[in-house]
């Protein structure tokens, strides 16, 4: 509790009893039971004499009855009386009437509203009388100088206790229970029971009230629904309340009290002996039967440093904000008082409503940090001024304070986040920027520390973050302290201090324990180095290429961006050098797999398989090697099979080989299989096929041969069977086929004879008779004659077939042009276009199909239209 009022003496030991009291500025109106007026002019004093006390006019002759209830309506220079059941209205400076509300003879009670009039001009001034169980409505009309009926009077259900204007309602309190009345069509909307006394109603508001109910305070809007989740509780039952922002002062029978909404509260309590009665302008009086005070507020800067050593920080800043001074200055004292409500959370341990508050008055992050322990250097945190030393917080209360401040920075870092998007180009702005670079780091490190001490899974997931600004040394020391080595990994790749991490990864790596033991966490950190790291990539992938050679290739083969993207030459030349045995694996994957054209890795390749092939030949011994001769190629056993089986595969199916280069490093008298598909591709098809008909003296492949590179329309391989026909009739010489020249190639008309009957439709016959020997008997090529013959005559008629169908095609068509060049269009002098209407005359036309003519000219310009 605080001193917020100073209850003066006015008027003591009156002659007079007191029924009423209004006040307007200096002037205090008082009606006694007798029916006099006093009108007093209070002033402020000198010296001991507090008060200047002064009866301006004492009205005897006022009323025979005593004066019930008075209100002054300052705006229109009048006060209203209620006396002996009439409604008078009073000039305010001569106290002389102006007239009464005849037809509101036996009022109880009145309540007036006044609002701005429209445009700011003036004044809407309304009149509420209780009169018996009606209620009449009045308006102030300045052009007659007194009040009129507004709407037809109001029916309720009892006779009002007490009035009070709600909005555009009349809250009303009868014995029992209080309604709210609408002006507009006199609806009722009841609220709640009196209690065991009598109703009182004081306005929050426009459209606010707050009922008393024996010993609390009910809060409603105009449309009865309560505006607090609370009453406002007092002592004992108040018969009198008042509202003077930001409190409620209620009238009880022993003391006054003086309360608070928000927060809910007592603020002051003092004895004033009988006080019945307390009205409020521009002064605050209270008055008993014979006796008035003023009550005095205490001056409000006062009040909020009371309140403050108090630790009443809501209402030292609801008064705060009430203190008159410069703007700049108010900020200040709001700002101080919340940073010391804020500190007092934080020692009640309130710290989500501390931190909101800090967040609010955007303090220094490093004040707030500090707050915390083990979070800043202990150097830096002394220098920090707080309003007391902050508590030491310890288990749960640790962690709960850090999980709240880790909430708190995150929130910070967003907005710093914000703040950072443009790009700085004034000095000004980039000493901003970098203040800003400064803060986020300072947020980073101390998110990070939060992490580890309330949940080190989030601790990945921020380093992992694109713009995190982690202090490097501070975060490393307190990750290596906390043992986090996976995480102290991230921090250096986020920090591309990657050598850092790739020496931490490999001291782990040859451990048998540990979350980095072995080889993978390498293999998955050099995948993601990219191009432009590649020397660190080769220096590290060492160790792994030699320890475990085919995990060590998924460093240059994982389907990932950052893998793809390295210079394939370049890391060709690194296996090679490093280990040679992957070579093969990593160029037929990206031959293979990613689909790459360079004719380079093509050769390479195949040079590789030729290599390895003659070396597994060599290895075998000589008997080994005469049994391998009467083995298809590709299906020996073992390591010689599998490469020559991936050999001749890629021979045939690759398309960007050189074979003119490659051919050359082949042996002339091993590989005929190879040295074949390698001829071919060089579109030396005699050659090929000499090696499929005498050397291998595979029939079987070499119609095969044939038939995958016979192409009716290529120069080079429409004659493939004529030349497999000529191999069979006229064999080379066998020095030119790498065979011994013990072994002479002889002819093998037989072969020949085959071909001719069933490749006879891909064989120039005149060319193909000119091979055959003169001595071959007709009966042997007579199938063969009669196939050709056969099919001639086929194509003959099927020519002769389509001649005939397009000749009577073009007679249909000529026909056609005929009968529509037989058709006339006659022009005369009344012939009109069917666009522009004109006529066309001796104009260019265009003719429809249904006869319709236009001009040439807007036939042009319709279709370019359309």
């Amino acid at each position: 509790m605080h001193d917020a009022f100073e209850a003066l003496v006015a008027l003591e030991k009156l002659p007079l009893h007191i029924e009423c009291i209004a006040t307007w500025e200096s002037s205090l109106f008082i009606g006694t039971r007798t029916g006099v007026l006093l009108v007093y002019s209070i002033r402020e004093g000198n010296g001991d004499k507090r008060l200047e006390v002064e009866l301006k006019r004492p009205m005897k002759s006022f009323s025979k009855k005593p004066i019930v209830q008075l209100d002054v309506v300052g705006p229109l220079g009048i006060f209203i009386a209620l006396s002996d059941g009439v409604i008078g209205i009073y000039d305010l400076e001569t106290c002389s009437p102006r007239g009464q509300l005849q037809k509101s003879k036996g009022a109880n009670c009145f309540a007036v509203r006044v609002q701005p009039g429209a445009s700011g001009k003036g004044h809407n001034v309304f009149l509420c009388v209780s009169v018996r169980r009606h209620l009449e409505i009045h308006q102030w009309n300045s052009r007659d100088g007194m009040f009129v009926q507004f709407c037809p009077d109001l029916n309720v259900p009892d006779t009002a206790r007490v009035l009070t204007w709600c909005g555009d309602s009349i809250c009303v309190g009868f014995k029992r229970e209080y309604t709210l009345v609408q002006i507009s069509g006199g609806a009722l909307t009841e609220l709640f029971a009196t209690g065991r006394h009598d109703p009182v109603i004081v306005s929050l508001g426009p459209y606010d009230v707050a009922l008393g109910k024996d010993d609390m305070s009910i809060c409603v809007n105009h449309e009865g629904k309560p505006t607090q989740k609370q009453a406002l509780m007092w002592s004992d039952p108040p018969f009198a309340l008042e509202r003077i922002e930001p409190y409620i002062i209620g009238l009880l029978p022993k003391v006054v009290e003086v309360r608070t909404l928000e927060p809910r509260m007592l603020v002051q309590s003092f004895a004033l002996d009988k006080a019945r009665f307390i009205c409020a302008g521009r002064d605050i009086y209270v008055a008993s039967e014979y006796r008035v005070w003023r009550l005095e507020p205490i001056e409000l800067v006062a009040q909020v440093n009371q309140l403050v050593q108090d630790k009443q920080f809501e209402l030292a800043l609801n008064l705060a904000k009430r203190v008159q001074e410069s703007k700049r200055d108010n900020r200040e004292r709001i700002a101080e008082v919340r940073q010391l409500q804020a500190f007092h959370l934080f020692t009640q341990h309130r710290f989500e409503d501390c931190l909101k508050i800090y967040s609010e008055l955007t303090t220094d992050v490093k004040y707030v940090i500090g707050l915390f322990p083990g979070l800043l250097p202990n150097e830096f945190r002394k220098t920090l001024k707080y309003p007391a030393v902050p508590p030491v917080l310890v288990g749960s209360e640790l962690e709960k304070g850090l999980g709240a401040l880790a909430d708190y920075l995150t929130g910070k870092r967003n907005t710093l986040a914000k703040q950072t998007k443009e790009v700085p180009t004034t000095d000004e702005q980039k000493r901003a920027h970098e203040e800003i670079l400064h803060v986020w780091e300072v947020i980073d490190s101390t998110l990070l520390k939060c992490y580890l001490k309330i949940n080190d899974a989030l601790v990945r997931p921020l380093l992992r973050l694109k713009d995190n600004c982690c202090h490097l040394v501070e975060c490393e020391r307190v990750l290596q302290n906390a043992e986090k080595y996976e995480e102290l990994v991230q921090l250096y790749q986020n920090k591309e201090n990657h050598k850092k991490a790739l020496d931490l990864l490999l001291r782990h790596g040859q451990k048998n324990t540990g979350p980095l033991r072995g080889h993978e966490p390498t293999i998955r950190y050099l995948q993601h180095l990219g191009p432009k790291r590649l020397e660190l990539i080769f220096e590290y992938s060492k160790w792994i290429l030699k320890a475990k050679p085919e995990d060590g290739l998924r460093i240059f083969t994982e389907d990932i961006p950052e893998v793809e993207a390295l210079p394939r030459d370049k890391v060709l030349g690194h296996l090679e050098s490093v280990a040679k045995s992957l070579v093969i694996k990593y160029l037929e994957h990206i031959i293979i797999y990613t689909q790459d054209t360079n004719p380079v890795f093509h050769n390479r390749l195949v040079t590789l398989y030729r290599e390895r092939i003659e070396a597994i030949l060599v290895e075998q011994s000589p008997a080994n090697g005469s049994a391998m001769q009467s083995v298809t190629a590709g299906s020996e056993p073992g390591d010689l099979g599998h490469y020559r089986q991936r050999l001749l595969t890629f021979l045939e199916q690759s398309q960007h080989y050189t074979p003119a280069k490659l051919i050359v490093h082949f042996p002339i008298g091993k590989l005929f299989e190879e040295r074949a598909l390698l001829l071919g591709r060089m579109n030396r098809h005699e050659q090929a096929l000499a090696i499929y008909t005498h050397v291998l003296k595979d029939t079987k492949q070499a119609e095969d041969y044939c038939r995958k590179n016979y192409n009716r329309s290529s120069e080079h391989s429409k004659d493939v069977y004529l030349c497999l026909l000529r191999m069979y009739l006229q064999p080379p010489p066998a020095s030119s086929l790498g065979v011994s020249t013990e072994t002479i190639p002889q002819a093998n008309v037989t072969a020949a004879l085959e071909v001719l009957l069933e490749h006879y439709e891909h064989i120039d016959t005149a060319k193909a008779l000119e091979l055959l020997p003169a001595d071959i008997p007709i009966m042997e090529i007579d199938q063969f004659l009669c196939h050709v013959l056969s099919k001639q005559t086929v194509r003959r008629r099927n020519q002769q077939m389509l001649k005939s169908l397009l000749l009577s095609e073009l007679l249909d068509v000529q026909q056609q042009r005929i009968a529509v060049q037989s058709q006339l269009s006659l022009i005369t002098q009344e012939t009109s276009c069917a666009t522009c209407r004109k006529r066309i005359n001796q104009s260019a036309f265009a003719r429809h199909p249904d006869g319709t003519l236009e001009h040439y000219y807007c036939y042009q310009k319709t279709q370019s239209n359309t």
